[in-house]
């Protein structure tokens, strides 16, 4: 078969992807049926569903709403099944330490705005909000902030494009015990921050938490397809990792930081984030590096010795990418910001260098095993939506695997290149400021 050929082959696969439905349920009232955040009451056709006991998430799965039938009744029939019925959840109160949220935007208004409605009816008794203008070209995220949020947001500005640059302005100017991170394309769960934050007053030495990411829309053939092959999602059951005893299921620890979390959901101790340097200036969106800043982060506070815990029962809903083109573009950055994230490590860290040499063998064997095509088909050997994240509803296509490796070459040439452009734009910065206070 022709390369032509199989493209072709794989596009019309991609476009005859259907949308899915949204939507949550609470089983310990009585089978409480919601759409997802934004979407539509649900109806006829296939749903992805998220199950709740006592408004803790216990698992994502997929159903199908026959025509005219109750969506209710038959969803809720569905989660019994496989969750089963159990005891009522009893809520238990936690102790949560004051907490600085801090979200990085670019031109992006109206996401921010759904964003930021819903960190404002956050459960979470004492926390502040910080939105992070980075780069601004106008003044929307501005005046929204000024116009609708003033008394509950406070905005910073940060001229230097990049996420980890926004990321580490966000650090500085937090107040909390605690520094939260998210994206400005969700929207959060209102427990989200209380149970995110929770594992800190646990545990001393704790040094990050990550938490459940799941999708806040399933309509188009690149959300879909996405979700169907795991999505952000990493399950539904907690994990604490401590490096004074490193998982024996995990050979690669911690170098595979993807395992533990992503950016749009995670938080660390404040103190123990700047005691390791913040996040790299060189790495995430919006830098040649392309990514990678939140692995960066996760990376750093495991090697000084610090657990990372992740809990499910801390869910943001996000917004996946839409076209082909931006899976095309998430593949290519994916594939960057792994390798970007490496080598950023080992230059900072030069001591790691050992453990990640004696890994290296089994993390080539992961990288392949993480760029290949993917066939369409679940555990069970029998193709599905996305619902369990182990299912592959769809097909991965080449295009992009290709893509995803391409990115895991050029991440460390991207990195070196970021690295130096930062310099050279802060030896600048020092040149100007000479010149400008000798006049």
């Amino acid at each position: 078969m022709s390369h032509a050929t199989r493209v072709r082959q794989e596009i019309q696969r991609f476009l005859a992807i259907e949308p899915v439905q949204v939507a949550e349920l609470e089983l310990d009232d009585g089978g409480a049926l919601r759409p997802g955040p934004g979407s539509p009451p649900i109806t006829h056709g296939e749903v992805f569903l998220l199950v709740r006991r006592g408004g803790r998430p216990v698992a994502t799965l997929l159903g199908r709403v026959p025509e005219g039938a109750d969506p209710r009744a038959v969803l809720t029939a569905l989660a019994r099944r496989h969750v089963g019925a159990g005891p009522e959840a009893v809520p238990t109160a936690v102790t949560v330490p004051f907490t600085s949220v801090v979200i990085a935007t670019r031109e992006r208004a109206d996401r921010l705005a759904h964003a930021l409605d819903s960190m404002l009816a956050q459960d979470h008794p004492d926390f502040e909000i910080v939105v992070v203008d980075n780069a601004p070209v106008t003044d929307a995220t501005r005046l929204l902030v000024e116009r609708k949020y003033t008394e509950r947001v406070r905005y910073v500005t940060e001229p230097v494009p990049g996420l980890a640059v926004a990321h580490n302005t966000g650090l500085a100017a937090a107040r909390g015990d605690v520094v939260a991170f998210t994206d400005d394309d969700v929207v959060a769960d209102p427990h989200w921050l209380t149970e995110l934050t929770a594992p800190f007053a646990a545990d001393p030495g704790l040094g990050c938490a990550t938490g459940l990411i799941l999708p806040a829309r399933l309509r188009t053939p690149a959300q879909v397809l996405l979700e169907s092959h795991g999505g952000f999602a990493k399950g539904f059951t907690p994990r604490t990792y401590d490096p004074a005893g490193p998982p024996a299921d995990e050979p690669l620890f911690p170098f595979t930081a993807g395992r533990f979390g992503s950016g749009a959901n995670m938080a660390f101790r404040t103190g123990v984030l700047r005691a390791v340097g913040g996040f790299d200036p060189a790495t995430g969106a919006g830098t040649l590096a392309r990514g990678g800043d939140d692995l960066y982060g996760f990376v750093r506070v495991l090697a000084h010795g610090h657990r990372l815990h992740y809990t499910p029962r801390a869910l943001v809903w996000h917004h996946h990418r839409e076209t082909w083109q931006d899976l095309e573009t998430q593949a290519y950055g994916y594939g960057a910001g792994l390798t970007a994230y490496l080598t950023a490590i080992l230059v900072n860290r030069p001591a790691l260098l050992p453990a990640f040499l004696a890994r290296l063998p089994r993390g080539l064997a992961h990288a392949r095993t993480l760029t290949a095509v993917r066939d369409a088909e679940g555990p069970d050997g029998v193709a599905g939506l996305p619902g369990g994240h182990d299912d592959r509803g769809h097909p991965w296509p080449r295009r992009l695997s290709r893509l995803q490796r391409k990115g895991m070459a050029y991440g460390p040439v991207g990195y070196l290149r970021a690295r130096r452009a930062m310099r050279a734009a802060s030896r600048g910065s020092v040149l100007s400021e000479v010149s400008g206070g000798g006049r």
